[in-house]
This record gives structure tokens, sequence and C-alpha cells, in this order.
């Protein structure tokens, strides 16, 4: 199997996320972040490459930050943050780190604009717990914070505590060039007609990503072709090339109808 590292950009700007949570491989909870984060990456010009998810067992989330963490120029994580036992998250981030992990007077402040003094209990005051070092990522909807160690950015699961940790965190990430999406219809045309010329415009243009995705609507199928790259000039020729495959194999189909 090839290494993706080795074929990207140097400049590129990458990421991973880690799912963190018993419940999402359980399929009791259905996960809502992945597309959303990889659509907010792309519209920052940061490369999501992987995603992983993992139970709630500390060697398991360890191991998977440290595989990440030197893979990729970002990792976020999302789960496992709050305030009942199983949340085990931050201190897993520690551990990956080496360093201490304990209350953050930054964070019991946060929580305090939500939680009166006196709920503030031993259960709640966890989600105070923060890594030694880390910088704290704000949470607009219930105040109990993520934080950010290193490359690694720890968020909820909830998504719409999510979200709004990625809107605080956004500004601190690098970010590099942006995707160039084109998609060309392939309508009446099925994917076997234009496997063979497809595969080879993609060996021509290596550095572009060229998909084929066939798709049910209406009572028949649709196949979309879509060509991705970070260089206009590159995805505009591989463009051309698809397109007058798809518009020869079209033109053939109508000369063939009785």
């Amino acid at each position: 199997m090839s290494d993706p590292a080795q074929a990207r950009p140097s400049d590129a700007v990458t990421a991973a996320i880690l799912v963190i949570g018993d419940e999402i491989l359980s399929g009791r909870t259905k996960d809502k972040n992945i597309g959303y984060i990889a659509d907010y990456l792309t519209n920052l010009g940061i490369d999501l490459e992987e995603v992983r998810i993992v139970p709630d067992v500390e060697a398991e989330i360890v191991a998977a930050l440290n595989a990440l963490r030197t893979r990729y120029t970002y990792v976020f994580t999302t789960g496992g943050i709050g305030p009942t036992h199983d949340d085990i998250t931050a201190d897993s981030v520690a551990k990956a780190f080496g360093v201490p992990i304990g209350e953050d007077p930054r964070a019991i402040e946060l929580l305090l604009q939500r939680i009166k003094p006196e709920d503030l209990n031993e259960a709640r005051r966890r989600m105070a717990r923060i890594p030694e070092g880390a910088s704290l990522v704000q949470n607009a909807v219930s105040k109990a914070p993520g934080f950010m160690l290193g490359n690694v950015i720890v968020m909820a699961g909830v998504p719409s505590i999510m979200q709004t940790m990625l809107d605080d965190v956004a500004p601190r990430l690098r970010s590099g060039a942006k995707m160039i999406i084109e998609s060309i219809e392939a309508a009446g045309i099925p994917e076997g007609a234009y496997a063979a010329p497809l595969g080879e415009i993609a060996a021509q243009n290596a550095s572009v990503s060229i998909g084929s995705y066939p798709s049910f609507r209406e009572g028949t199928f649709h196949n979309q072709i879509v060509v991705r790259g970070k260089d206009a000039a590159a995805v505009a020729t591989a463009k051309a090339a698809v397109l007058e495959i798809v518009e020869r194999l079209q033109a053939e189909r109508r000369v063939t109808k009785p």
C-alpha cells in the first residue's frame, strides 16, 4: 500500500479526526460530526486524510493519538470530555503527551458562568480538568471548554457544541491552498462505459483526484464524475478530458438508440 504522506505536497496542511466513544461503535449514536468537520476543513484549505473511531479505552485512545499526531498537521478529537466516569479523553491526551492534568482555574471560571458554585459538584468539575500547557477552546453553548495541546484539538461530541468549538479554534489553524472541485454529470452513461478512459485520464493527470459517484434518483441511475485538485490549470485540463469522453459517449448513445 502506498503512503499518502509521500505523495502530498510538502506545504500541504493535513488533518485526521479521532472519534471517541463506545456509543458510536455500538451504533447507538450516529455520528454527525465527521461530514461537518470535513466540509469545514476543506473550506480552510486543510486536507482531511484519515478518520478513526476508537472505544472509551485509554490505551486505544493514546495509541491512536500518538499515531495520528505525528502523521498529520492537526488531529481533531470528538467525544469523551463530559462529566461521567467514561469521559476519559482529557486524561488520555495528557498521557499521550506525557504531561500532568488537573483542574484549570480558567475552565472553572467558565463553568461558573452557567453553574452556581453550590452546584459545581465533583462530576461537573471533571469538565475543568485540562492537560498542562493546553490552551482552551471556547464552548458557546454550555461553557465547558475543549482544549488544544500541540497539534491536537479536543472537542465535544455533541454536534452543536463541537461546531462552536471549531469556530473558536479555526483562527489558530494554519491553512493551505483550497481544493478546487469540478463536477461533470454523466447522465445516461453506465460507469462501465467510461471506466477505462477515466482511468487513463487519471493516470495522465497525477496531481488531481478523479472519482465516479453513481446514485439512484427519481427511479433512474445517475453518474457524476468529480475532479478535485489544488492546481487550477491541472483541474481544468482533467475536466476538459473528462467532458470530451462524456460527450462522445452520450453522442454514441443517441446514435444507437432506435
